[in-house]
C-alpha cells in the first residue's frame, strides 16, 4: 500500500516537469541558504571558543571561593598553596594535558621618564607553551630559565617606547603595607587583538611574580585538556576529589562572557532565517500542490467514483508534499555541502571585529547537527503546506469533480 502510494505521487510530481522543479528549487535553495549560514555562525562560536581558550583562559580554572568577587582587594588572602596534594589531583586528572599556575598582579610599569599603570598575569612559561599557544608573541616566548625576561602588550610597549631587550622597572604595593620594585628584561611583545587589554597588560615568569609580591603559591590553576568537549566531564571528575569550600571550579563557558552574548544574539538570527525559509517553502508547496489538485479535479472525482476513499487521496498529495520535501532536501544537502567546502577552502576575508586590530579569514563549519535541521526544514514544512490541498481535494463532491472539466 505504501509502495503504491509513493510511485503514484512520484509519477503526479512528474507530469508537470516546470512546477515540480520550481518547488524543489525553492526547497533546495532554502536548504542551501541554512546550511551557509548556519554554518559560518557555527565556525563563528568555534573561532570564538577556541581563541579564547588557547590566548589563555584555558578550559578550566580553579581558584579560592570568593577570589572574583574580592580576590583583587585582598590578593593574599585568596593564594592557593603550590605543589599541595590537591594541585597533584589536578594535574593527574583524566584528559588533562596542562595545569599551569597562576599569580595575578598589578602596579606601574616604568622606563626611563615614563611610567604607566599595569596589570598582568605571571605565569608558568612552560604550561603556556599548551595553554597560550595562539597568543601572537613578538619576539621571544617566555622562558624559565631567563628568570627576569618579561612581555609588555603591545601597546604598552608602544606608550613606554621600549622593544625587545630594554630593562623596565615594576613597582607594586606589597600585601602587607609598603611598596616593592624589581627589573626586567623584555623579550618581545605579545597581543590578543583586543586593544584595550593590549594597552595595559603584562606577562612574566612566575617565579619574578612572586618576588616581586614577596608571596607564595598561585591565585588561579588552569587547566588545559586534550579536547574542548571533555571540559564538562573533568569538572563533575574534579568536584569529586576536590573539596567544596576550599576550591572553586570555573569551565571556560562561565568565564567568556561575549562568548555567551555572541551564541545568544547569533542564535536568535539564525532562529529567524530559518522560519522565514520554512514559511517561503510551505506558501511554495502549497501554491504548487494547490494548482495540482484544480488540474486534476476531473481525475480526483473518477478514482473517487471508483471507490476510492477520500483518505487515500488525501494521503496521496501528502506523499507528494513528503517527497518534494525529501527530495529536494537531499539536493540542498548535497549542494550546499559541496559549496561551503569550495567556500572554506578559499576563505572569506572578514575585517577587524570591534575592540580588534587585526582581521581574519572565516569558513563554513557544517556540523551534523546543521545537517539534521536542514533536512528537517525541507521535510517538515514541505509535508506540512500538502495537508490544506489534500484536504481540499478528499472533500471534492464526487459529482461536482467529475463535471469539472467538461
Amino acid at each position: 500500500m505504501a509502495s503504491s502510494q509513493l510511485i503514484l505521487a512520484a509519477r503526479d510530481l512528474t507530469r508537470n516537469h516546470t512546477r515540480t522543479l520550481i518547488s524543489l528549487s525553492a526547497i533546495a535553495f532554502g536548504v542551501i541558504a541554512l546550511l551557509l549560514a548556519g554554518g559560518f555562525i557555527e565556525w563563528i562560536f568555534w573561532a570564538i571558543r577556541e581563541a579564547a581558550i588557547q590566548t589563555g583562559l584555558g578550559h578550566v580554572q580553579i581558584s579560592r571561593p570568593g577570589f572574583r568577587d574580592a580576590g583583587f582587594a585582598d590578593p593574599s588572602g585568596f593564594l592557593l598553596r603550590d605543589g599541595s596534594a590537591e594541585l597533584v589531583v589536578v594535574r593527574g586528572a583524566p584528559n588533562v594535558e596542562a595545569v599551569g599556575e597562576r599569580l595575578l598582579l598589578s602596579g606601574l610599569v616604568s622606563s626611563g621618564e615614563t611610567t604607566l599603570a599595569f596589570a598582568g598575569d605571571a605565569v608558568d612559561p612552560i604550561a603556556e607553551k599548551t595553554l597560550s599557544k595562539v597568543l601572537q608573541v613578538d619576539g621571544e616566548n617566555l622562558d624559565a630559565i631567563d628568570r627576569n625576561g618579561v612581555l609588555l602588550g603591545r601597546g604598552l610597549a608602544k606608550a613606554l617606547g621600549v622593544s625587545r631587550g630594554d630593562k623596565v622597572s615594576f613597582i607594586v604595593s606589597l600585601p602587607g603595607g609598603g611598596i616593592n620594585a624589581i627589573e626586567g628584561r623584555l623579550r618581545g611583545t605579545f597581543s590578543t587583538q583586543v586593544k584595550a587589554y593590549d594597552d595595559s597588560a603584562i606577562r612574566m615568569p612566575i617565579t619574578l611574580a612572586r618576588d616581586l609580591l614577596r608571596v607564595k603559591g598561585s591565585h588561579l590553576w588552569v587547566i588545559g585538556l586534550t579536547s574542548t568537549e571533555r571540559t564538562d566531564e573533568t569538572i563533575a571528575y574534579l568536584r569529586e576529589r576536590l573539596p567544596a569550600d576550599g576550591f572553586e571550579l570555573k569551565s571556560w563557558f562561565d568565564l567568556s562572557d561575549f562568548y555567551q552574548k555572541s551564541v545568544t544574539l547569533l542564535s536568535r538570527q539564525l532562529d529567524l532565517v530559518t522560519l522565514l525559509i520554512g514559511v517561503i517553502i510551505v506558501l511554495g508547496i502549497s501554491n504548487t500542490l494547490t494548482m495540482s489538485v484544480l488540474e486534476r479535479t476531473g481525475e480526483i472525482g473518477t478514482i473517487m467514483a471508483m471507490g476510492t476513499p477520500p483518505r487515500r487521496v488525501l494521503q496521496l498529495f501528502v506523499v507528494q508534499g513528503f517527497l518534494l520535501g525529501v527530495i529536494g532536501g537531499i539536493i540542498g544537502l548535497g549542494i550546499g555541502f559541496a559549496v561551503a567546502s569550495i567556500i572554506s577552502h578559499v576563505g572569506i576575508p572578514m575585517p577587524p571585529p570591534p575592540g580588534r586590530d587585526t582581521g581574519y579569514s572565516a569558513e563554513i563549519m557544517l556540523t551534523a547537527r546543521l545537517a539534521f535541521w536542514g533536512a528537517v526544514v525541507a521535510v517538515v514544512p514541505a509535508t506540512l503546506a500538502s495537508l490544506y490541498p489534500a484536504w481540499k481535494a478528499a472533500r471534492l463532491p464526487i459529482v461536482d469533480a467529475l463535471r469539472h472539466n467538461r
